[in-house]
């Protein structure tokens, strides 16, 4: 309101007027016009005022993978937007709710006086439709593509009758709706405080969102009509490209503007060209005629990355050609029928001996299957991976071959281990240094691993231990997408695909403040479990690919069944790193024979000890067994059970390592 008055008496955006804010008799009858068609929708629906909301309650699992989808949406929305309300909100009894574009809920915020979760079901997972619920700010935002405001006695069903919700529709920089924000309160709050506030929130999403998508390598221009608003989430936003060409928008700037942008060049909106633009000094307000009429204040925001182009005069559309030596050369043999086209080469799809192919990362267990998939789709996005898993569970394995089967495969990806740096080197090695700028500093400066990754993959693995320090500094680089070296006051841009992953539980670090809350929000976009080794379902077929690909690195013994089964029951305590290690030492003392139990290391059979029951460990065959000295038991046995050490080892109430043991004394003495 106050924005309009300050139109009004500037006289200087007349179409913001006109189109912005309608009679209020207008207003009242539209919404009562969308009420009615929402009523009439649901009897067509066949509910009725005394039907019970139907929810759809989607399962625990699938609600994880849509927040999953819709990190992104949920961290702008949680950390860049509602922190702005804070103050407003914790004086309302009210809940903010954000609804999937099929009205699942994926979040809440606030505290509800109306009653338990099950009463008011604002609660995760359920869906908000009208076809289900009813009338509802969510479910006809939904449908009507506009905010809209649903009083006490307006909902359809008499269950809903004791809130008032206001929902706004949530569109991204496509113009597709995303989501609906709402705040629902069954306090009688002013209307228009409650219904202008949603509005708000949610242009303020979008604004968020189209920075994210465009501040790396696009100029970004706000304007308003009052030169102190021009940060404020009323303010129109265009998206220029390096020519002056407006590639996006947010909402209030098409309706301030009264025409459609796309693809507009700027020069046809202000009276400015796009190379003032780029010189224009950052931050500092101008004024502008819009359209040759009306008067704004603009304000120019240069990408973050600035990128050095040269112009490329083969670009403009009467361009033509030289026809490519090699096709001259070629056509002297073979005169060429029709046009000589230019060949085009095809990506390599090549990976290195050491990667392991995507489609080989699973072997049948439903859930690595699925989170191959999903962080798959996600190296292509820009959205961080966090991988949780125990220590030696693959994840740089799987992070390789990520790597490798995305677009950035021939960059550099940098693993980093931040547990083993020591603290007092981590910022240095990561964030670089200029030449001299601490004691023991190499003479040259180094570039740091961050710099490294650029355009690549960086891989922070455990970066629960990095110190808080450094966690600071790495937070910037996230958010700023910049790197200044130690000693210096230059910053480089980085264009970073980041992974992380960690052994520990982080929100559970977070509240012991070993971890910073808002680094957590910025790693996890993507949050995905390693399952340990003994936990998978594909263990057999997993141990025989491994076994496999190490018999193609240097010839070793096949697998027999007994082998595999005995590797199937064991707990693997290491996980993959374990198996690896087992299965090398086995090959190496088989020397290309059979492989057999006595050829594995020792303490794998530790692990397979400390599973026997207590009970086992003193079971003693009813023969007397337990009379017989071990040096001459133990030989027996294995004669009689044909040198199988398993059952020697139960029947005669020993460990593996006894059996194995005197088992060798026993050879020593027979060579003697």
């Amino acid at each position: 309101m106050q924005d309009e008055e300050e139109q009004k008496q500037q006289n200087t955006a007349g179409t913001s007027a006109e189109i912005g804010p309608a009679s209020e008799a207008n207003q009242a009858q539209t919404h009562k016009e969308r009420i009615q068609a929402s009523w009439y929708r649901c009897e067509q629906f066949g509910l009725d005022h005394s039907s019970r909301p139907d929810f759809a309650t989607l399962p625990k699992g699938t609600l994880s993978d849509l927040i999953d989808q819709h990190r992104s949406l949920l961290e702008t929305t949680e950390n860049e937007v509602l922190p702005y309300y804070e103050n407003i909100l914790s004086n309302s009894a009210c809940m903010i709710v954000l609804a999937d574009r099929q009205g699942h809920v994926l979040n809440t915020w606030g505290q509800p006086r109306f009653g338990s979760a099950s009463q008011h079901g604002l609660v995760g997972g359920n869906q908000w439709t009208e076809m289900g619920v009813g009338t509802n700010a969510i479910g006809t935002a939904l449908i009507t593509g506009e905010a809209i405001q649903v009083g006490r006695d307006e909902h359809f069903l008499r269950a809903n009758r004791f809130m008032v919700g206001s929902a706004s529709p949530i569109y991204n920089t496509k113009n597709d709706l995303v989501g609906v924000l709402d705040i629902s309160s069954d306090a009688y709050l002013p209307q228009d405080h409650t219904f202008g506030m949603v509005k708000l929130m949610s242009l303020s999403v979008e604004n968020r969102l189209i920075f994210a998508a465009f501040q790396q390598e696009h100029f970004i221009l706000s304007f308003n009509t009052n030169v102190v608003s021009l940060d404020s989430h009323w303010s129109g936003i265009l998206v220029l490209d390096e020519n002056g060409t407006i590639v996006s928008a947010n909402r209030r700037a098409e309706v301030v503007l009264a025409q459609d942008l796309a693809l507009l060049n700027i020069n046809q909106i202000f009276d400015i060209e796009m190379r003032e633009i780029k010189h224009h000094p950052y931050s500092l307000p101008m004024k502008l005629i819009a359209m040759g009429r009306y008067q704004f204040y603009v304000k120019v925001i240069p990408p973050v990355q600035q990128i050095m182009r040269i112009p490329d005069f083969r670009q403009r559309a009467d361009y033509v050609a030289p026809p490519q030596p090699e096709a001259i050369v070629m056509n002297e043999k073979n005169p060429p029928v029709g046009k000589v086209k230019k060949q085009e080469i095809p990506l390599s799809t090549a990976i290195p001996d050491n990667v392991i192919p995507m489609s080989e990362l699973q072997h049948g267990d439903d859930r690595v299957e699925r989170l191959v998939r999903q962080a798959h789709k996600i190296m292509e996005k820009d959205i961080p991976i966090l991988i949780h898993g125990e220590t030696g569970a693959g994840k740089e394995i799987f992070v390789r071959s990520l790597h490798y089967h995305s677009s950035r495969a021939k960059e550099m990806l940098v693993a980093v281990n931040c547990a083993a740096i020591p603290a007092e080197l981590v910022e240095s090695e990561l964030f670089g240094y200029e030449k001299g700028a601490f004691t023991g500093a190499q003479n040259r400066g180094s570039i740091g691993l961050i710099r490294r990754a650029h355009h690549g993959t960086l891989f922070l693995d455990e970066i629960g231990e990095m110190p808080m320090a450094v966690q600071s500094r790495l937070l910037r680089v996230l958010q700023e997408r910049v790197v200044t070296p130690l000693g210096s006051t230059e910053a480089f841009p980085v264009d970073i695909k980041l992974i992380s992953a960690t052994n520990r539980i982080l929100k559970e670090e977070v509240k012991e403040g070993r971890f910073r809350q808002d680094l957590y929000y910025r790693i996890s976009g993507l949050n995905i479990e390693l399952p340990a080794l003994r936990e998978r379902t594909d263990k057999a077929e997993l141990i025989k690919y491994l076994h496999e690909r190490l018999r193609k690195e240097e010839p070793g013994p096949a697998l027999s069944q007994p082998m595999l089964d005995l590797l199937v029951t064991h707990p693997w305590p290491g996980n993959m790193r374990q198996l690896v290690h087992v299965l090398k030492v086995g090959m190496a003392m088989a020397d290309e024979e059979v492989l057999e139990e006595w050829h594995l290391p020792d303490d794998f059979f530790d692990d397979l000890d400390a599973m026997m029951p207590t009970d086992d460990s003193v079971q003693l065959s009813s023969t007397g067994e337990q009379d017989e000295p071990l040096e001459k038991l133990i030989p027996r046995l294995l004669n009689e059970f044909k040198g199988n050490v398993s059952q020697t080892a139960k029947t005669a109430g020993v460990s593996r390592n006894t059996v194995y043991k005197y088992a060798k004394l026993k050879n020593e003495n027979d060579s003697m």
